[in-house]
């Protein structure tokens, strides 16, 4: 039938692989210092409207969070982060490995508040017997879907400069977030808002691929890069996607699709009387079914994520779209949901 697993098992937009073909024999510098890298740079400055920040490309997600929370961080100080959030979750202890613990507090929309990370802060008391909480990580969208607004982010980072916080936001689907009909974010924003943000690739269009956005000085970066094994040798094949992704707003356009017809499946799945739990603007849904309907929808071929259980009899599951869902998948799996 079809999978609604996740918004990567696709490979990449046609457009980012005839960027590729194109350039398949061009000879260029390796290790990222090459035009292609550049030019894709510029762009991303060119639309965070922030000519000064730095843009590193690496290859995922976790790659990514380890080594911009690495390199943030003295060995002795921790991130904060939702109990959801990704590097608590689902990333096989990667923070914790490079020596630094990620201290989770519980939110029910996923989402951090002021308020919740002073919760932590308070639970340190300051010395050199616990570690020192440094940063505040968030993902936009969230893990559970929801999305932050201007107002929530501005008031995280007035929280970050009160207690000399780094405001870190992952952005691995950050263009289902910005597309979002409950959105009011824009990428200049992101920019002013926090001290580093990543433009995720691999879940828009990309064969693989996160831009970081570094709007706080970090000189030797690349330096924390290189022994984390994050500088690609043939560094240019990441530019090259996002330059393809982001020259003309394809994107954003990838992205605002995946969205709609995850709404077409949110919407489809409500009228038929399943409930969910966190209300989601974005490409995943969470309702909750009966076992039975579960485990039919999956005799019938198709896949998801079971989230978690709700009692004896239901389980809340996960559906996610990408760009290159196909609208009959999405009209299929309705039909026969509705025959369960």
């Amino acid at each position: 039938m079809y999978s609604f697993r996740n918004d990567y098992s696709e490979g990449a937009h046609p457009k980012v692989l005839q960027a590729l073909a194109d350039t398949n024999l061009r000879q260029t510098v390796g290790y990222g210092m090459d035009p292609c890298c550049q030019a894709a740079a510029d762009t991303i400055r060119r639309l965070c409207a922030a000519p000064d920040a730095a843009v590193h490309f690496l290859v995922g997600g976790t790659q990514v969070n380890l080594v911009t929370i690495d390199a943030f961080l003295q060995s002795y100080e921790a991130v904060v982060a939702a109990q959801t959030g990704h590097v608590s979750t689902h990333e096989t202890g990667a923070i914790e490995a490079t020596g630094h613990k990620v201290c989770t507090v519980e939110s029910p929309d996923g989402k951090l508040t002021p308020a919740l990370v002073e919760s932590v802060l308070a639970g340190h008391n300051g010395t050199e017997h616990m570690v020192l909480p440094r940063m505040v990580y968030i993902s936009d969208t969230t893990e559970i879907g929801t999305v932050y607004t201007r107002a929530e982010l501005a008031a995280l980072r007035q929280c970050c400069d009160v207690h000399g916080l780094f405001l870190y936001l992952d952005g691995a689907r950050l263009g289902s977030a910005l597309t979002s009909p409950d959105n009011d974010l824009t990428l200049p924003d992101l920019a002013a808002l926090t001290h580093a943000f990543t433009i995720g690739g691999t879940k828009n269009g990309a064969l693989f691929g996160e831009a970081l956005v570094l709007t706080r000085p970090m000189p030797h970066f690349r330096w924390h890069m290189k022994q984390r094994g994050a500088v690609l040798a043939k560094g240019r094949l990441l530019g090259l996607q996002f330059q393809a992704l982001l020259e003309d707003g394809l994107y954003f356009d990838l992205a605002r699709r995946a969205n709609e017809l995850a709404f077409r499946l949110r919407d489809g799945v409500a009228a038929l009387g399943y409930p969910f739990p966190v209300a989601s603007p974005s490409n995943q849904q969470f309702p909750v079914l009966p076992n039975e309907t579960v485990a039919k929808l999956q005799e019938m071929g198709y896949e998801f994520e079971t989230d978690h259980p709700v009692d004896a009899n239901h389980t809340c599951i996960r559906l996610v779209t990408s760009w290159a869902t196909p609208e009959t998948a999405v009209e299929d799996f309705l039909r026969d949901l509705a025959g369960c």
